[in-house]
């Protein structure tokens, strides 16, 4: 069986590679880049968000230039999005899923960082959903369109709510990983009711609906 350490890593390079696989595909769809700009961009999406939090904890250097695997993981993400992007395109549901799953592990493992570092639960919470949404942020900014984060269907709310409900759980005593992997399906399941019902965060009066 493995240990909770070693799952809680696993998920973390999870997220690290779906992260990049959504990055660099972007890059492919929206940007028409070349192999470099696929795979760099693939890797901002997957590891920006965690180097943020690192630096935001003053845990550094980040993990990610400490643990080689996961520059491999985000590296790889990028160069099969780029090999495969005709087949990919096909597959929008299942990236999208993916995309969610990488965004709920990120949340909860970003909060759940801070609160082993001795952080409050609000931090925790502004943590976790910075390195849930943070990755994605610098992806829409290097290829100049305003962040997906602020415009479309519900994704820094899922995030937010996912950081907060694991804060809650470890002030009460319950911080292992049934926790953080029920935290985690709560952020999942609000982004994909979000995705399945188009729905985003409330607007300013007279401002339309759709994205």
């Amino acid at each position: 069986m493995p240990t909770e350490s070693t799952l809680l890593f696993v998920l973390d390079l999870t997220g690290t590679f779906v992260f990049a696989l959504n990055g660099a595909l972007t890059a492919v769809r929206a940007a028409r880049l070349d192999i470099v700009g696929v795979i760099t961009l693939g890797m901002f999406t997957a590891l920006g968000g965690g180097v943020i939090r690192d630096i935001l904890l003053d845990a550094l250097p980040p993990a990610t230039f400490l643990d080689w695997r996961y520059l491999a993981v985000a590296a790889a993400g990028g160069l099969i999005a780029f090999a495969l992007s005709r087949v990919l395109d096909r597959l929008a549901l299942p990236i999208t899923v993916l995309d969610a799953i990488g965004l709920s592990v990120f949340a909860v493992l970003g909060a759940a960082k801070a609160l082993a570092l001795d952080f409050g639960i609000l931090q925790a919470v502004l943590v976790g959903t910075i390195t849930a949404v943070g990755g994605g942020t610098i992806r829409d900014v290097m290829v100049r369109r305003i962040p997906t984060v602020l415009t479309s269907e519900l994704y820094a709310i899922p995030a937010l709510i996912g950081a907060l409900g694991f804060a809650t759980a470890y002030s009460l005593g319950f911080g292992g990983t049934a926790a953080l992997l029920g935290a985690a399906a709560v952020c999942f399941a609000i982004r994909m009711v979000g995705v399945g019902f188009s729905l985003n965060a409330p607007k300013p009066p007279g401002q339309p609906l759709g994205p």
